[in-house]
Order: C-alpha cells, then sequence, then structure tokens
C-alpha cells in the first residue's frame, strides 16, 4: 500500500502527469522534455527526480545525456498506465504536448536517415554477398523458443531490427549499442507505440550493464565478426543468461574475402562451427542446433544454444555490473 500511494502522490501534479504521458510513448531526454513542456530545465529536473524517486520513471546514463522511460514491467509500470489511461484522448494540453513529440520524434528521423544514408553503401555491399536478410530473419524466428520470452537482450542491437523483428515474441527487449549514432538509428525505428516495451542503452558487449542470469532470451546478430576478443563476447552474453534460457548466436561462417576487414572493419573472417560450440561448452551452454544459410559467396549460420535450467552460472559479474 505505501509503495502504491508514495506513486499516486508523485503522479498527482499536472506537469508529472504530463511527462508519465509522454515518457510512455518511449524514452526521452530531459532537454527534449523541456522543449515539450515549455519549462525551464532546472523545474523540469526536479519533476524528474520526484518521479524516479516513487519509481514511476527509470533514468539511465548514455554518455552526457541521460534518458527517462516508463519501467518496462512490474506494479509502477500498470500504475502509470493506469493513471494515463484516465487521460480524457481530448484534452488540449496533453493534445499539444504529443504534437510537440511527433516534431521531437521527427528530427530523430531525419538525423538517423542522414547517418543511415552516409553509412548506407557498405551495409547494401555486404548484404548483397550473403543469403537475403529475410531468409535469416524467418531462420531466427523458427528457432525461437516455444514458450513466450519475458526479457529480451539483444546486443549490438545496430538499428533496432532484431527488436523491431521479435516485439510480439517478448515482454520486454533491451537493445544495447556502443555505437550512439547507430541508436540514433534504432530511436527512429522503435518509435512507433507498439514497440513502447523496447528499450535501448549505449553499452559495451564486453561489459553488460546487466545482472547475471537476468535475460531469458539473448540474441548476437552479425556482430560477433567486429570482435576481437569473440570468445569474451560470448562469456558475457553467457553470464547474462537465466538458467534454462536461450542464446542465438547469427554470423558468417569461415570465407576468405579480406576487404571485408580493410574496407568494413570486420575483425574476423567468419567462424567455425567447432570453434563457436568450443567458447558455448566453456561457458556452461548447451549446442541444441546449428543452422546454415547458404549465400554468394558469404554463408550465415546460426547456433541455437541453451543454459540447462538446473545448473547455475559460476562467473562473477562484470566491472560494470558491479559499477551499476
Amino acid at each position: 500500500m505505501e509503495q502504491l500511494l508514495t506513486g499516486l502522490r508523485a503522479a498527482a501534479e499536472p506537469t508529472r502527469l504530463r511527462i508519465l504521458t509522454l515518457c510512455l510513448r518511449g524514452e526521452l531526454t530531459a532537454s527534449e522534455l523541456t522543449r515539450i513542456l515549455g519549462q525551464s530545465q532546472p523545474r523540469v529536473s526536479r519533476h524528474l527526480k520526484l518521479l524516479c524517486e516513487a519509481g514511476l520513471l527509470e533514468r539511465f546514463q548514455e554518455g552526457t545525456w541521460a534518458f527517462f522511460l516508463i519501467p518496462p514491467m512490474g506494479p509502477n509500470s500498470e500504475l502509470v498506465r493506469t493513471l494515463v489511461g484516465q487521460i480524457p484522448e481530448d484534452d488540449a494540453t496533453i493534445r499539444r504536448d504529443l504534437q510537440r513529440l511527433t516534431v521531437i520524434k521527427d528530427e530523430r528521423a531525419a538525423r538517423a536517415k542522414s547517418y543511415f544514408g552516409e553509412n548506407a553503401a557498405s551495409w547494401d555491399h555486404i548484404r548483397a554477398l550473403h543469403v537475403d536478410e529475410a531468409v535469416v530473419e524467418q531462420a531466427l524466428v523458427a528457432l525461437l523458443p516455444q514458450e513466450r520470452v519475458k526479457h529480451l537482450l539483444d546486443i549490438g542491437t545496430g538499428t533496432g531490427r532484431v527488436l523491431q523483428l521479435l516485439e510480439r515474441h517478448v515482454d520486454h527487449g533491451l537493445g544495447l549499442d556502443l555505437s550512439r549514432e547507430m541508436l540514433t538509428v534504432a530511436r527512429a525505428n522503435l518509435a512507433d507505440p507498439r514497440f513502447a516495451h523496447c528499450t535501448l542503452r549505449q553499452a559495451d558487449m564486453y561489459q553488460l550493464p546487466v545482472a547475471e542470469g537476468s535475460f531469458d532470451l539473448i540474441v548476437l546478430h552479425m556482430v560477433l565478426h567486429f570482435s576481437d576478443r569473440p570468445a569474451d563476447v560470448i562469456a558475457e552474453a553467457a553470464r547474462a543468461l537465466a538458467p534454462g534460457g536461450h542464446f542465438l548466436i547469427v554470423d558468417f561462417a569461415p570465407h576468405s574475402m579480406e576487404e571485408l576487414r580493410a574496407e568494413h572493419a570486420h575483425r574476423r573472417l567468419g567462424f567455425a562451427r567447432d570453434e563457436v560450440e568450443a567458447w558455448c561448452l566453456d561457458n556452461g551452454l548447451d549446442v541444441i542446433e546449428v543452422r546454415d544459410l547458404d549465400g554468394d559467396p558469404l554463408t550465415v549460420s546460426i547456433w541455437k544454444t541453451r543454459r540447462p535450467a538446473a545448473i547455475g552460472h559460476s562467473r562473477p559479474p562484470s566491472d560494470a555490473q558491479n559499477a551499476a
């Protein structure tokens, strides 16, 4: 009851209720909220602080930016959705806020389009070398666990495509990427309300800022070949995987296209089956299936692995987790 009363007291103020309404439609920075609300930065920051202290908002830092979002799950999330749901659709203040939010999202989309346009040529070149992406995505969905996924972690989310693809299959999805530019693209791609249960953070794949055993599905899609320490990436992902959880790795089979190193920053020219399987086994993961999708000249492989339900994982938390 005390938690409920704390939440109600925090939300019972016009500006804070407006903030909750906006953040329910996607993560926003303090400066973006300041623009929408038409109030001073210190005043908006105080409202945000009170909402975070009450548990109605979550804050995460991305470089010099701080993003605010509604908790994806739990009683506080349900409370916010219930309260916002009571606001009349024709409320003039909320309608104006949402119009300004649309402007913010359009600006994000423009920045994403600019970045994507500058880099699309290299991506298109690589796409043309392997099997059609629709085939890869179809195979990825086919290899999902039968039970609905509560918590999905997409490592190296890039444009956010995996979150888009799997949004119907998960209760909450978290996409991590080290590149702020790629996160700009992903945020634009996930701006639709149907992706409200998916969140994004800037993070290093070698030091995931997540608790041990906190995800029941992890996807590593076309990321491993950029790593100079692929075994460490898999070990860190395994640390975050819950007992009984599944880990899907999508990447190239071995190839000899050296130009991908020089022109597209690939650190590894694909991975052999037994190499990836050995890394998985070293981290307590069972390899359930390996599927090869032949392209010309690149073949895409998908490894489906699982952590046994009865066996925990003793690897110590990363430095990022200790700092969290």
